[in-house]
């Protein structure tokens, strides 16, 4: 389990997680959801864009991590994103950083408490069960594990991304085996569109706010770390580029369905339509234990709360990250949500300039030698290929918000 030695500066502990646990923290938290509105969130430019933007993008995103990763083992104690900006940025973009992490972690734990009480309703309505109840039926295990910590985070983790994958496994082997499926669906693309489905692709894999979670959890083997990351990445992109190319395979560009489920479930049958619901929701769950985690430990983090171990003030920050969303959802605040994915959308591309400022102030002025050093790819020249193309993409984001260039859909 865990070793439990207490860092003065952030308050957080280390906790161990196994290898398989650490590539299913990352897997599990860019596997949410929204990955079965990909396929239809592509249907203007087609799947051979999309899947170019999610190698792109991927590659990018593993080589940010790196960096943080770095950054992280050079800084003495258990920091999270928030407290390295503000340790080598200042505290005016630790603030930017923080708010970032929190507007999407909010948005999307919005989403999901949604999202949760919707399938649960539609499994269980006609026994009484309605959609608030479904809510707080997802809300006990969601809240539960991470009350208990990252170690219990990890395990879960781990053992609901293998059923994940089984059951994606099960619904693509269906999928191109059905008598409809045509491979030639794929290869439509529109190209002038790459540049939205690449912002799109930039939220499916910016995790680098976990980074300092695994490293927290890692501590003693740290020279395995940068591999599974890999792994964890290499995987998140296996399921993200095969699950819509089994839909469009199957149903085409034409007849997509806004989430895969109905696609699935109106051609391969109501078993589908229920499988892939119970896919959805694990995928709520996963992402909600990933996103709401490391808001957790940035807050513990960012205000310098003291030990989290303390039962009290680890239930006021439990509640602080998990009852807003219950409320956002409950009272139907969709304005003041989409406000926060809005907000949340600049701050996953801010999360993906930082890292290389990270890399940098940490190898000029960090804390001390870390069990793990960037390669070939923390070159200048690559580092700023990376910065100028997500700051190429904020600056897109701002003129589709105003109409001025098209939106993914």
């Amino acid at each position: 389990m865990s070793s439990s030695v207490a860092n003065t500066n952030s308050g957080l502990v280390t906790a161990r997680l196994s290898p398989m646990a650490t590539v299913g923290f990352i897997v599990g938290t860019n596997i949410g959801a929204g990955i079965l509105a990909l396929s239809y969130s592509s249907r203007n430019a087609g799947y051979l864009p999309l899947l170019v933007c999610l190698i792109i993008t991927c590659f990018m995103c593993t080589i940010t991590m790196l960096y943080v990763t770095e950054s992280c083992l050079r800084t003495k104690g258990n920091h999270q994103l928030a407290g390295l900006t503000s340790r080598y940025l200042g505290k005016a973009v630790a603030w930017l950083i923080f708010f970032g992490i929190a507007a999407n972690s909010y948005g999307a734990l919005t989403a999901y408490m949604s999202g949760s009480g919707k399938i649960l309703e539609g499994f269980f309505g006609e026994m009484g069960l309605t959609r608030t109840m479904g809510s707080l039926i997802f809300f006990v295990p969601a809240v539960g594990v991470m009350y208990v910590g990252l170690a219990a985070l990890g395990v879960a983790q781990k053992v609901i991304s293998i059923g994940m994958m089984a059951v994606i496994t099960v619904l693509v082997y269906a999928t191109f085996v059905d008598v409809d499926t045509d491979v030639a669906n794929l290869t439509a693309a529109n190209w002038t569109l790459v540049v939205p489905i690449f912002n799109l692709a930039v939220f499916i894999f910016g995790a680098q706010f976990l980074v300092p979670e695994l490293v927290r959890g890692n501590l003693e083997t740290v020279e395995k770390l940068p591999k599974l990351i890999i792994t964890g990445m290499a995987l998140t992109l296996l399921i993200v580029a095969i699950v819509p190319a089994s839909i469009i395979a199957l149903v085409g560009l034409d007849n997509l369905s806004e989430v895969a489920t109905t696609s699935w479930g109106i051609k391969l049958g109501s078993w589908a339509f229920w499988v892939a619901n119970l896919f959805a929701l694990t995928a709520m769950l996963t992402s909600y234990w990933g996103l709401g985690g490391a808001l957790f430990s940035n807050i513990f983090d960012h205000f310098q709360l003291g030990s989290e171990t303390n039962i009290l003030r680890r239930i006021l920050v439990l509640a602080a990250v998990a009852i807003p969303p219950f409320l956002f959802n409950y009272f139907g605040m969709g304005g003041f949500v989409d406000a926060l994915y809005f907000a949340g959308t600049f701050g996953g591309v801010l999360m993906g300039i930082i890292p290389m400022l990270l890399l940098r102030r940490s190898r000029a002025s960090g804390d001390q030698n870390p069990g793990f050093v960037c390669g070939w790819y923390a070159h200048p020249i690559i580092q700023n290929i990376i910065m100028a193309t997500f700051i190429f993409s904020a600056f897109y984001e701002i003129a589709a918000q105003f109409g001025l260039l098209p939106k993914s859909w």
